[in-house]
């Protein structure tokens, strides 16, 4: 239909306004510190508990003692209160390398291994055979399939379908601590090859890129071998030794042969299945290994406080690593050693402003007096504290006491979830935390004035409704807005939708189409956000006014977002008054 009128007539034309606009894109909690297993300094999304043990593990032996890192209860709370999304960052102290597959064999190639694949995760945990464990046939499997030092976290590899007319196979990976009868699966890739020419080649399914944390003067990022990206989450393929080039001719024969005049058949995996060895890296560190109440000391968990700078460098990469809140248990501010650390996590998240900081403000058996002094050297909105410690039980079976960063995020997670980023997350209604036995201390009202003065959040514990996060506080000494949690949520929350539509801007035409299109998606957006509580009043300006044709020369585009956040009701104040007998009360 033509779209203008030449002669007399009726135009009728369409505008669809009724486009949904998407919304922000989900960023979870972040947590830096030691895990059992997993990759090491390598940034990790998980997308529940149960995805998280299988990556990064749970318990372990050190000593005689089953023991837990921090790191696996933070994420487990987190998980239980609504969390969606976790970034796991895996601190180690000490060389970590990853474990190769031993003894997959060609059929007729002798000693030479058709392929090699490692390990994602790093650290001697993944070895289920040290080269000695064999039986008396000389076989790595014991009887029924078991191998004598698997276990729950390393793994296994396993051949199967082999087909020489198609040149393919398929590669089973397997929890260590499984038997060929009762298998326990974690991945299965069907139909490969060794064919670098076939869509089904080993490397290109599987994937062979290996990452390292590198850092150079004020930059630190990751570098990365191999051509294609892993899209399995436990193993990567290393090398190809014995490729099929062209496996099959064009009829679909198998005629091809190697240099050696040997059907490319003999290059083909047999079947059977395996282990790993040959990683190095132990998680349990000589010395003082201080867990649960004992962590908050200079060498915690095993770690020293400087093994976290090059992971809390990484962080700083905002497009790459998406995240609301982050956490470092086991890091504590009263401890002079941890002190550079925290602070240069503060300033990655102030760099980045779409996040805030769980603080630890001191060790277990702290005084309140410790606690409030402990962080008066602190002074930003992007950072939070809350005491005491708090008990629960582990997966070691034990109850223990942890600090209030293992379980904070989860409340974030559980505000986020019932509510939104703007509410508080506090009080009765959305501050309580679930698994939660006890708090290290009942604090009194007094006691709770005294944390609070100092910004310092309290965890109370009132009979009969449980334990709560009474406390709001950022860690910004400057009366403001911004000196309550859910206010800077907000911030955050508003700043990364309006980022993430205004990036679409960049390049387009500096008009008033390109405007008015920014500000019809965002206008709704502030507009839902007022109806659900988070702002009194906004007002947005990007017109003439400030896109002067100076500006417009300098090929700018500004916008000027005016807020009014909502506030919070924390001091409620009820005056009763008693009137004598026949007074009369006026409605």
């Amino acid at each position: 239909m033509a779209e203008t009128l030449i002669s007399p007539g009726v135009l009728a034309r369409e505008n669809d306004l009724s486009f949904t606009q998407p919304a922000p894109i989900e960023a979870g909690a972040a947590f830096i510190g030691p895990t059992v297993k997993g990759p090491v300094q390598i940034p990790t999304v998980v997308t529940s508990y149960s995805d998280y043990l299988n990556k990064f593990g749970s318990t372990f032996e050190s000593g005689s003692t089953k023991q837990e890192f921090l790191t696996s209860l933070a994420v487990r709370s987190y998980f239980q209160q609504g969390g969606q999304t976790a970034l796991i960052t895996r601190v180690v102290s000490g060389s970590f390398t990853a474990a190769t597959a031993t003894h997959i064999s060609a059929s007729d190639k002798n000693s030479t291994q058709p392929f090699v694949i490692e390990t994602i995760g790093k650290g001697a945990i993944y070895n289920n055979n040290s080269g000695s464990l064999y039986n008396a046939s000389g076989n790595e499997e014991l009887s029924g399939g078991y191998i004598k030092s698997g276990s729950a976290d390393n793994l296994r590899w396993e051949v199967s379908n082999v087909s020489n007319s198609k040149g393919t196979f398929t590669l089973t990976v397997r929890r260590g601590d499984d038997s060929n009868d009762n298998k326990i699966i974690l991945e299965t890739w069907t139909n490969l090859s060794l064919d670098p020419n076939s869509e089904n080649f080993i490397s290109k399914v599987i994937g062979d890129q290996s990452y390292t944390l590198t850092s150079s003067g004020d930059e630190t990022y990751l570098t990365y071998t191999g051509t294609y990206p892993n899209r399995s989450r436990y193993v990567r393929v290393s090398s190809v030794n014995l490729p099929t080039v062209n496996y099959l001719a064009n009829d679909g024969t198998t005629v091809n042969a190697d240099a050696a005049s040997v059907s490319f058949s003999g290059s083909l995996p047999i079947t059977g299945s395996g282990s790993f060895y040959n990683a190095t890296g132990d998680i349990v560190q000589t010395g003082a290994n201080n867990y649960f109440s004992a962590s908050a000391a200079t060498k915690t968990q095993g770690l020293e406080a400087g093994n976290y700078t090059d992971v809390i460098n990484l962080l700083a990469n905002q497009d790459e690593y998406l995240f609301n809140v982050i956490a470092a248990p086991g890091l504590n501010y009263s401890v002079s050693a941890h002190q550079t650390e925290i602070d240069r996590l503060i300033s990655t998240v102030e760099v980045r402003g779409d996040a805030i900081v769980v603080v630890d403000a001191a060790s277990y058996g702290s005084t309140v007096a410790t606690a409030a002094a402990s962080v008066s050297s602190i002074n930003t909105s992007y950072g939070a504290t809350y005491w005491p410690w708090l008990q629960v039980q582990t997966a070691t079976g034990r109850n223990e006491f942890v600090p209030a960063s293992v379980v904070i995020p989860g409340v974030y997670a559980a505000t986020d979830r019932s509510s939104a980023p703007w509410f508080a997350p506090a009080g009765l209604t959305r501050g309580g935390i679930v698994g939660v036995i006890q708090a290290e201390r009942k604090l009194t009202k007094g006691q709770r004035d005294d944390l609070y003065d100092a910004n310092v959040n309290p965890i109370a514990t009132f009979p009969g409704a449980g334990i709560a996060v009474f406390g709001q506080k950022t860690l910004q000494k400057k009366a403001s807005a911004l000196d309550r949690v859910n206010v800077r949520r907000l911030l955050i929350e508003l700043k990364k939708f309006f980022s993430d539509q205004a990036r679409n801007l960049v390049f387009e035409q500096n008009t008033i189409t390109t405007r008015n299109r920014f500000l019809s998606i965002v206008t709704p957006y502030m507009e839902n956000v007022v109806q659900r509580q988070g702002l009194f009043a906004f007002r947005i300006v990007m017109d003439d006014s400030n896109n002067t044709n100076d500006v417009i020369d300098r090929n700018q585009l500004v916008g000027q977002i005016f807020i009014q956040p909502a506030k919070t009701a924390e001091y409620i104040i009820l005056d009763f008054t008693v009137e004598p007998t026949g007074a009369t009360f006026v409605a």
